[in-house]
Parts: C-alpha cells; structure tokens; sequence
C-alpha cells in the first residue's frame, strides 16, 4: 500500500508501507533529555505550519572547492607601474548609477513567481509500524536540539531500521520548523548510505531554503550534487543562488554568481527575471573602476540577454555599460558610439556620469573635440563638473602634447571647486614631469606637500624619473631624502636612485642601498635591480661581488641582461672551468616555514590524479592594505617558484591578486600534511613546526589583531589538530580559546597572552602589515563585523 500526502508547497515521493515490524529496538531511543522536551514541544507546534524565511543571515566564508589539476591559466591584471593598494585613485564615481527599483528586494519577490517542484511526504500517524513511528518522532525532536559531531552519532546508531523515507520525513520535518542547518546535516548523511537514491524534489527544496537564508556555500553543495546526478537544476535554484552569492560581502562570490548566471542560460535554458538581470548587473559595476573592468565581457553578455529576451533596459544599463568601456585598455570607440545611439532612441539622456565616462575614454585616446564637445555638455548640468572630469581633460590635452593647456585646467580646477584632489595632484605632476617642465612640477609638488594629502608615492616616482632621464642626479638624492621623510617609498622608486647611484659611480652606497632593500621585507628587490648592481659591480670591476649576484639571479630565476651576460660569461669563463648554469630548485629553511604558516592560514595545493605533482596557489583579497603587502613580499620570496605566466613582463609592481607556483614534486610533503583528498587538513606533527616565523605568516595570511590588541587566528581542520596547536600554545606560555563558526576554527589569544604572541611574532611581520583596522582597510573592518559576535568566554561550541 502507498499513501502520499501532499503539504503545503512541499512534496516527497510517496513511500511503501510495510506491515513488518522491527524487532528489538535500540535502548539508546528510549533517552529523552530535559532539553529535547522542550524541543518535542516546539516541533509538535509547529510541524502542521510551514512560514516562510524571512531571516537574511550571512553565511561563513565561501568555501574553496576543490580544483582538478592542472590549472595554470592566470592573468595578469594590467595596473600602474607605481601603484599600490593604498595609491589607488578614487575616480571613478560609479555611485551615480543606482538601480532604485531593481534592488536584491525585487530579486527575492520574484521567487514567489517561480515554479518549484513539490515534495510529497506521508504524515508520521500514517506509517504503520508503531515503532517506526516513534523512532522518527523522537529523530524530529532529537537532532535540531545537537551540534553536528552529536547529530551524525546519533543518526549512525540508527543505521539497521533507517530507511530514505526515514531521513527524507526528518528532512523536510526540520525545513518546515525551520532548522534547516540541521536538515542539511541530515541530507548529507542520508548521502552516504548505500540505501540513497536520488530525490530531485526534495534536492531543490532543500537548496532554495539554504539560500534563502543566505547559506551560499550548502545552497552550492546541493545545487552541485543535482548536477552531478545528471539533472539540471530548477529555475529557482539558480535564481536563489544567484541572489544568496549577491547579497555576500565576501571575496569570490560576484565571480560565482556570474558562473551560475551563465550556466542557468546555457545549461539550464532558463530565462531569468528582470529583477535578477539588473541585480546582477548592478553588482558588476558596484566596484571602483580598475576592479569592475574586467566584467566587461559578463556585463554585456547581460546586455544581450535582455535584448534578446526583450526585457525593459533601464538606463543604467546602458551608463553601466559606457562606464566599463571608458576603463579598458583598449577603448572600442565604436561600441559606445553604438551605445549612444540606443540611448537616444530609447529616449534616454545622458547624464552626468555618462558624460564622465565619455571624457575618461576621450583622454585615453587623445580626443581632444570629443572631450570638448563633452565638457560643453557636462557644464549644462553644473557649473562646477566634479573633480575626476578635471583630471580627466588635463589627460586629454597631455596626449596631444599640450601640457601647459592641462596645467591651465589645473589651476582653473583650484579656482572653481577650492580644493584639490590627490589624484588631481598625481596626474599634473605626472603630466608635467613626462613633459620635462621642472620648475612647475616642483612647485605644485611643493603645494602637494604641504596641503597633508597623501599618497605622495606616485608623484615622487614621477620626479625621481624625470631627475634621471635629466641626469639631475643632485636632486634626485635630495628628493629621495623628502620621499623617505614624507612616506614609504616602494622597490620601483628605490630601482631608481640604486640607478642613479650606479651612474654616478657611488657602487658603495648603491650596495648598501641594495642590501636594505634585500633585508626590508616590505621592499625587496626584483630582477630590476640587481641588473642595476649587477652592472655597477661589473663596471667597477668587482667581479667577486658581481659573480655573487650572479648566483643569486640564477637562484631567483632573474633574467640577466643580455650585455652584462655577455661580458659575464667572459669573466666565468676566467674563473671557473664551466659556465654555472641555474641550480636546481630547492626551497629555503625560509621558504618552507612562510609555506607552514600560510598553509595554516589557508593557502590552497591543488594535486595531480597520483598526488605526484602539485601546484601552489596564492590567493590575496586585493581591498586589503594588509595583503597587498604581504602579496608583494611573497612575489619576490617565492619568484623562481612562480609560473611564467605570473611573473609581470615589465617587472613593475603590477602582480596580480592571484598567482600559482609551477608544477613541482618538491611541494609533495605540504600537501600530504596539510591537504589531503582535497580539504586543508591539521598535521598530527604541527606542533613541532610553530616557530614564531611560522606564526608570523599564519597571523598576516589568515588571522586579525582587533583595537584591543587580541589576536584571531583562522585555520580550517579537524577539531583534533586545533588541540593539538592549543596545546603547544599552552606550552609557549600562552593560554587560548577556541571557537567554531561553521568549518572555520577561530583562535583567539587574548588579554595579557596576545602581547607575548606579539613579542614573538613582530621581527617576522612585515612592518605595513603592523596596525590596527582602519576604516579605509575595507577587508579588516568586514574581518572585525565578522569576528564581533565570536564570545570566547561562553562554553558553547559555535
């Protein structure tokens, strides 16, 4: 006999009833705790209702999934050969495009119009055997009241009477009271049995409530498992998702929405709501400009998807669209043409963020009537265009050889608005020290100076090189002196007085130059430079010396120049028998602890199919100051390592967020150690690698210093391995607590035990990395909102 049940908006396939009953049942069911009273009672309240979701809460960190090896695809993100994250210039004024009535809001009320295949289940009064019935009652009220460890071992002693229809009326009994964290324990255990079969209804629902509270990560791991069985995922699936990646504040998930986007098209068939297209489309250009160029191909495939599909194209689709052409490279001057004109026959206007946009475009090109023909229209807006449409035609003017012209809409700039930008500042100095006027880039210089603004880095780079193409060698010193008094200069601006240094012939001082930058972590030194002293040692005839940093280039894996290798092959050839070819590849006693520590702190291996060859992969949120010194200093550590294609072709600063090591056996012990079948995992011997340059790169890779100077350390693992690592903690003199959020373990050192870390730790970090949150450090204030609400003095696992 079958009897199915349909209830309200859900359905399971309808289950076999049978009249044998069980014999024997297991003594451990008969144990009701005070709490699962309480927990029986909300459930037999609720289990005939089923309200909807309404709480939005933010899930953990996107969980890294698993890549199969080899990938060595990564780009290079074109970028300026001076900047940093702290340099970055603000502007792009993309606030402009709004999106008013196409939030996330309109995005989510349209699931209520998507169709969702019901899950019919039975009543538990229906199922025959009576203690069938009870066991089920009592697993309904049991497991939402248990962590995870507690629940599996629960539903393990199940195993000999548990069946699918079982675990299936668990499932959706939890969804309908709303524990779906532990509905979803129980589908991934039900995974795992050799009874399962795949049930794509109950599948979906399951997916579409995790994402609706925002639990992207498990709403991804269904959607996942459907389409490993074969299946294509329902219209609300996708579109859930989507929504549940937008409305994350975390690195990755744009990306992932955009994967899912094009897979609900292409592999799915689907159409999506408007609301999702503008959604979407909004998110791709919330970012600033350097960061949101590279969606240009994703935005205007959502262009196209709403053309085609003949949906209403708001107008900021087509600003958007402008707005991200304006940023390329290469600017298609046919494309916004054509975009223009559909806005006009949209009956659109442009405005003033389209006007802006046209004139960024205008100055990468050098269209000097078009930039005017623009700045004509802005002013029918306002009076007093903003300051980036200033900057903007100065460029426009420098591109046509006309620098004076831009240092007249500087100084008409001032005049207007009152003020001056720093990027205003940066691009005049840049202009006018390109054009060699030495009088008047030193004087606004000096008006730069003293108005406080910073960064100033960009505009002493820019005078550091006209002194040197000038052969001002005097004042190159003296500004090299102002730029370490006013800031931090970086390698690029330290290669340029070791340069001069070598001209001049002071090899003594530029040797001593080029040993400070090897030492300073935050500094270092790049193929560039040790051309640069390779050259001086090689001219004064130093070739003990020159030999030397020969060896390390060749450890590095630096190209030599061709003339210097030239008249060093001739010195070699003296001196040694054979010409030394680069030495094999080994790590460093450095190398290899930087690895444990970043390891600890997430760092991702990816394996062949016979765990012979790995691939490292490093992986850096580039909105954080933090790790944008931490990726340049490992760029440089790990360089002979790095894959050619991570390497900038210009040996400027221009490393990309993401770079990946070569293929190599020698990493072979790190993943076996620490990622093993794909998952970071704990060494059972970790506590014999916690040296304090271990700790170091673990606390700049993946841990946080709060204003009161605690300190968290993340590590993903078993709970086994953190004891172990609170155990040596403990041995060290420093006491900690732990606490669980999801899959991550925080480790928090507090009070009093945090200052000895620190006393550790500090002659390993690198000396930007050393502050406190900023509100302009994006990645650290969203670190801190995320490890707020972690209580390490309450007893509770999560």
């Amino acid at each position: 006999m079958v009897v199915s049940v349909r209830v309200r908006g859900q359905e399971l396939i309808p289950i076999p009833v049978s009249n044998n009953s069980y014999p024997n049942p297991n003594p451990f069911f008969f144990f009701v705790s005070m709490r699962s009273t309480f927990t029986l009672f909300r459930s037999l309240t609720l289990s005939h209702s089923l309200p909807s979701l309404n709480r939005l809460t933010l899930s953990s960190p996107v969980l890294t999934r698993h890549r199969q090896f080899p990938r060595l695809s990564v780009s290079v993100e074109p970028q300026q050969a001076v900047r940093d994250s702290s340099e970055e210039e603000e502007l792009p004024e993309n606030e402009d495009f709004h999106f008013d009535r196409f939030s996330s809001a309109a995005a989510t009320a349209d699931l209520k119009k998507l169709p969702s295949p019901e899950v019919e289940v039975k009543e538990l009064s229906e199922l025959p055997e009576q203690w069938r019935r009870a066991r089920v009652a009592w697993l309904c009220k049991e497991l939402p009241a248990h962590k995870a460890g507690t629940l599996v071992r629960i539903l393990n002693a199940q195993k000999k009477w548990m069946r699918q229809e079982d675990a299936t009326y668990v499932i959706v009994h939890c969804l309908r009271i709303r524990e779906n964290e532990s509905g979803f324990r129980v589908y991934k255990w039900m995974m795992q049995q050799s009874w399962y079969r795949f049930d794509f209804a109950l599948s979906t629902k399951l997916a579409d409530y995790m994402g609706k509270e925002r639990k992207f990560s498990k709403c991804r791991e269904v959607f996942d498992d459907i389409i490993d069985q074969g299946r294509v995922p329902s219209e609300s699936t996708f579109h859930i998702l989507i929504v549940a990646y937008l409305s994350a504040p975390v690195q990755g998930c744009l990306d992932e929405a955009c994967s899912v986007y094009n897979r609900m098209i292409q592999l799915g068939g689907y159409q999506p709501r408007l609301s999702l297209h503008n959604s979407l489309f909004k998110a791709l250009i919330s970012k600033p400009g350097i960061s949101s160029m590279h969606y240009l191909k994703q935005a205007e495939f959502v262009y196209h998807q709403l053309v085609t599909t003949g949906l209403d194209i708001h107008k900021d689709i087509y600003g958007g669209l402008i707005w991200l052409h304006s940023y390329q490279d290469s600017i298609d001057k046919e494309r916004i043409a054509d975009l223009r004109e559909e806005m006009l026959h949209a009956g659109i206007e442009e405005g003033r963020e389209v006007l802006i946009s046209i004139l960024r475009a205008c100055a990468k090109e050098g269209e000097v009537e078009e930039a005017e023909k623009t700045w004509f229209k802005l002013l029918q807006f306002e009076s007093n265009p903003p300051s980036p449409a200033f900057v903007y035609k100065m460029e426009v003017y420098s591109k046509v050889g006309m620098p004076i012209k831009s240092l007249e809409i500087f100084r008409e700039m001032q005049l207007k608005l009152g003020k001056t930008s720093v990027p205003a500042y940066n691009k005049i100095i840049e202009i006018l020290c390109k054009a060699q006027e030495t009088e008047f880039a030193e004087s606004i210089m000096t008006d730069f100076v003293k108005s406080g603004l910073e960064p100033l880095t960009p505009s002493y780079f820019y005078l550091l090189n006209m002194y040197f193409n000038l052969e001002l060698h005097d004042k190159l010193e003296e500004t090299f002196s102002q730029c370490l008094e006013k800031c931090r200069p970086n390698c690029t601006i330290y290669s340029i007085y070791l340069d001069s240094l070598v001209k001049v012939g002071n090899i003594d001082k530029a040797e001593d130059i080029f040993n400070q930058m090897n030492r300073d972590g935050t500094i270092g030194v790049n193929a560039r430079s040790c051309n640069i002293i390779l050259s001086g040692y090689l001219s004064s005839g130093n070739h003990l010396k020159a030999e030397k940093i020969y060896d390390f280039m060749c450890l590095k894996r630096y190209e030599i120049e061709t003339p210097l290798m030239e008249k060093l092959d001739y010195i070699l050839s003296l001196r040694r028998k054979v010409v030394k070819k680069p030495i094999s590849l080994k790590l460093s006693k450095e190398q290899r602890e930087i690895l444990i520590g970043l390891l600890l702190g997430g760092l991702q291996i990816d394996s062949d199919d016979h765990r012979k060859n790995h691939i490292i992969r490093f992986d850096f949120d580039g909105n954080s100051h933090s790790h944008h010194v931490l990726k340049s200093h490992l760029h440089r550590q790990f360089y002979e390592w790095l894959h050619p294609s991570c390497k900038p072709s210009d040996d400027s600063e221009n490393i990309p967020d993401k770079f990946c090591s070569i293929v190599s056996s020698h990493f072979g012990f790190y993943a076996d150690q620490f990622w093993t079948k794909g998952q970071p995992t704990i060494p059972k011997l970790i506590h014999r690698w916690l040296s304090p340059c271990v700790l170091a790169y673990w606390y700049m890779y993946g841990g946080h210093r709060n204003s009161s100077g605690d300190i968290l350390l993340k590590i993903k693992g078993s709970r086994e391995g953190v004891e172990i690592i609170v155990k040596r903690f403990k041995a060290m003199s420093m006491d900690c607590k732990v606490k669980r959020k999801g899959r991550v373990f925080w480790i928090g050192i507090l009070g009093s035990h945090s200052t000895w870390f620190w006393k550790l730790v500090e002659p390993y970090v690198l000396e930007d990395v050393n502050y406190f949150p900023e509100a302009g450090d994006q990645t650290l204030v969203q670190e801190s909102m995320a490890t707020q609400d972690i209580n390490f003095n309450s007893d509770s696992d999560e």
